[in-house]
């Protein structure tokens, strides 16, 4: 095999386990809060361990990176549980294609973060996007779960702007692997708290899905994707990884047999091409 292929075979699969990521937590009969503290908590043990066999471990060099660190730990948890709420409430694809709106929001906020010139054609494909989600809206009853549900896809895209923003800055000094088992395991920590306050017995099935949900579609997708980077271009893979809603609604389709309506698809299908087209020009 053509090694430049492996690498972007690589980028695709991990890509496709961030998609399915949706899809077991739609399965797993369990909050949203308690299935982000096990994936963050696997997710923590699996890429220390990945560390520790690599000698990859980094200290934290500064209070600035502590603080950030501290802050994307816990934007980090807000992005899933808004996330895996969205999934709930709505659908696998519904959620997906909300959550695809982060690079619109980091369009926006990056010129003021980095002192960049924010282009008018932005303003156009806000627009656009926001056509996309009035599209995938079922009913506009403020009563609606369907409502409810895309607002959290919405603030997970958000929230994920901002943890990426911060990540643009971090990567400078740590390596992935490093900002990923750091993030992981403050959001675990951040999550501790709210173990002790529920009552949840999950059955085996959930066990089985939780660790899956930790260890291969998070920690093992994570490895591959930053694997993939070593001949593949951060501009490639970011185009790439704006096809994670087409992969995780196809999954949906085959798996639960969640099939998206006319108006989703077309709204869904606006959306990702308006993410493909910012990842392209940025």
């Amino acid at each position: 095999m053509n090694p430049k292929l492996k690498y972007l075979l690589q980028i695709h699969i991990a890509i496709l386990l961030f998609g399915a990521a949706g899809l077991m937590g739609k399965m797993i009969a369990l909050s949203s809060d308690i299935i982000v503290f096990f994936r963050v908590l696997f997710a923590a043990l699996f890429l220390a361990i990945c560390l520790k066999i690599i000698n990859g471990f980094q200290k934290i060099k500064t209070r600035i990176d502590l603080f950030l660190y501290l802050s994307s730990g816990l934007l980090l948890s807000l992005h899933w549980i808004s996330f895996f709420q969205s999934i709930k409430l709505t659908t696998v694809s519904i959620g997906l294609f909300c959550f695809s709106t982060f690079p619109l929001f980091v369009t926006f906020l990056e010129p003021f973060f980095y002192q960049e010139k924010l282009l008018k054609i932005n303003i156009l494909w806000a627009f656009l996007t926001l056509l996309g989600i009035f599209l995938i809206i079922p009913d506009f009853s403020l009563k609606s779960s369907s409502l409810l549900g895309i607002g959290s896809g919405i603030f997970s895209g958000f929230s994920f702007a901002f943890l990426a923003l911060i990540n643009r800055r971090m990567v400078k000094n740590y390596t992935a692997l490093t900002i990923a088992f750091y993030q992981d395991s403050i959001a675990a920590i951040f999550l501790i708290p709210f173990m002790f306050k529920l009552n949840f017995r999950p059955g085996t099935k959930d066990i089985i899905l939780l660790i899956l949900l930790g260890l291969v579609f998070t920690g093992i997708a994570h490895t591959l994707f930053i694997n993939g980077l070593k001949k593949i271009k951060a501009h490639t893979a970011s185009i790439i990884a704006c096809l994670e809603p087409v992969y995780g609604t196809v999954l949906a389709i085959i798996i639960i047999q969640e099939i998206p309506d006319l108006k989703t698809f077309l709204g869904g299908l606006l959306m990702v091409s308006i993410s493909i087209i910012i990842s392209i020009k940025s």
